[in-house]
């Protein structure tokens, strides 16, 4: 039986540590599909959800470069229940960066698992070098420096540039 996992989040952008989530991932699942969650309540997005998923793509495109195939990505406006029943998978991939994401994410599979008890949530820790790359701190990096660096996700850089420039020449 083919076993298909998501790893969903908000992706704004992704990133390096993303990235190394998804790729342990796809060693484990048939399939993987990351989940890009367009959450409203978040109003503080740099990227829209449509700009999100064109980033993503590149990362998985440069995935593909080293032969991980079995990686897609999608962009959903529910909950991740509901996601995961829709791609027909049966985990819910989160990565965790220290104690503090653990917790928080340990609640959020206890929370997921009262909407649907057949889903199994999986923690992946990060390795020490990506324990401190989160979407706000490259953000940071695209406003302020505006160079590219070991913590953007491969094959994004030039997208996330351009998307970048491009939203701020309208302001």
């Amino acid at each position: 039986m083919e076993k298909t996992a998501i790893v969903p989040g908000s992706y704004d952008p992704v990133t390096a540590g993303h990235m190394e989530v998804i790729r342990s991932a796809a060693g484990i699942f048939d399939h993987v599909y990351a989940v890009i969650l367009d959450n409203s309540e978040k109003s503080r997005s740099m990227f829209t959800a449509e700009q999100k998923l064109e980033i993503l793509e590149c990362a998985i495109n440069a995935l593909k470069d080293e032969g991980i195939e079995n990686v897609g990505a999608r962009l959903y406006s529910g909950l991740t229940v509901d996601a995961a029943r829709e791609l027909g998978a049966g985990f819910v991939v989160k990565g965790v960066r220290s104690p503090t994401d653990f917790d928080y994410e340990y609640g959020m599979a206890e929370i997921t698992r009262r909407f649907d008890s057949s889903l199994q949530t999986v923690f992946i820790p990060s390795t020490p070098q990506m324990s401190c790359v989160s979407s706000t701190y490259v953000r940071e990096i695209i406003k302020y420096a505006g160079k590219e660096s070991g913590d953007f996700a491969k094959g994004t850089y030039d997208t996330i540039m351009r998307i970048y420039k491009s939203n701020n020449e309208k302001i």
